[in-house]
């Protein structure tokens, strides 16, 4: 195996697959990164058995081959080289000689063989989405996600496609986020995948916000994205999503209406002296103005005061500071709306001009 090509086009594809390398790894084969030449082609494998990233790049091959290397050395040589420099690779025996102008490494290497690689994830369904559009779906949802529950499938991304349209939903238990875009699909029915948090974290790294299509592929037990050169695939989380809709409250009872940005600047001030473990502010309703309240074991308090449109019969309530601040910075409207029903059932945060994006944020008790 031997190669040769410029060190930018080495770094690139290394540095796309080494975000899911770790260092300690139940088996030596996974911190690295399977590299194989022929025809020209270059093509690097990184994986953690729960997501795979390929990426591919050009390159003078003299002499085809595959071999795994030590993923987070190779990326550090990569980054240590010059701008433009150009890097010769070869085989010898059991080591990776890589060359570059007059420096010289010598890495380790493990067979191909022993890399674990995805093979058929047996499509089910498939379809292309611009790529920003995607994107926008993850980052609207995925803080809603929960970490380590017991509940496993809630420690993911919920991707749910039907009549022509994406949906994500992601939710802890005790806050949910719901967003979804049109898109074309040449058949019908519904399809839902859990995909594990640490896959859509990944995910999220490698799109852009550009309008080109990505490819997305839905597997029995696998979710494909191929975008710009790169394949992404992530095990999925094997069980039942909670019924969501449920969950969404009704709309109109008691409605406040808000400028988001205003709303959000006073809630951070207040969560400034809330309980450091629990975050709980108190909300108070009169009409055409919202109070709110923070204090904390070491008896000091916050109070802020903002206008608002509310007609309604007065009525206080408690949530996590932290549920209300993540899902109003996830909104892009000047104006936001809140749906309450009373003191004990959850909220309704939403753009008022839009129904695509939702957040509803249970009540605690202060």
């Amino acid at each position: 195996m031997k190669f040769q090509l410029n060190r930018d086009q080495l770094l690139k594809p290394v540095q796309a697959v080494s975000g899911v390398v770790e260092k300690r790894q139940t088996m030596p084969v996974l911190a690295n990164i399977q590299i194989t030449a022929e025809d020209g082609r270059l093509t690097f494998t990184g994986t953690d058995l729960e997501v795979e990233l390929v990426a591919e790049g050009l390159a003078e091959v003299e002499a085809p081959g595959e071999i795994t290397v030590p993923g987070r050395k190779l990326l550090d040589i990569c980054k240590a080289l010059p701008d433009g420099a150009e890097v010769k690779a070869e085989l010898q025996g059991e080591r990776m000689i890589i060359r570059s102008g007059k420096s010289r490494f010598t890495l380790s290497t493990l067979p191909a063989a022993e890399f674990p690689v995805v093979e058929d994830i047996q499509v089910q369904r498939r379809f292309e989405i611009p790529q920003g559009m995607l994107r926008d779906l993850v980052e609207s949802t995925q803080f809603s996600m929960a970490q380590q529950d017991v509940r496993y499938y809630l420690n993911g991304l919920m991707l749910e496609v039907t009549d022509n349209r994406l949906r994500a939903v992601a939710t802890d238990g005790h806050r949910l986020a719901l967003a979804e875009r049109e898109v074309e699909l040449s058949d019908v029915g519904t399809h839902q995948v859990i995909v594990p948090r640490k896959g859509v974290l990944e995910l999220q790294k490698l799109l852009s916000d550009q309008d080109t299509p990505v490819e997305v592929a839905l597997g029995t037990n696998h979710l494909q994205v191929r975008v710009e050169g790169l394949q992404f695939t992530s095990k999925l989380i094997d069980g039942r999503f909670p019924d969501y809709e449920r969950v969404i409250p009704r709309t109109g009872e008691k409605v406040v209406d808000a400028e988001r940005l205003r709303l959000r600047e006073s809630l951070q001030r207040a969560s400034i002296l809330s309980n450091e473990k629990y975050r709980g502010v108190r909300l108070e309703l009169v009409p055409n103005a919202l109070k709110i309240q923070a204090h904390n074991p070491e008896q000091e308090e916050a109070e802020e005061e903002l206008e608002v449109g509310f007609d309604g019969e007065g009525m206080e309530i408690g949530f996590n500071v932290n549920y209300l601040l993540d899902a109003l910075a996830a909104l892009d409207c000047e104006q936001v709306r809140i749906d309450l029903i009373d003191g004990n059932n959850s909220c309704l945060i939403r753009d008022p001009g839009r129904d695509d994006c939702k957040y509803v944020v249970m009540p605690m008790r202060l």
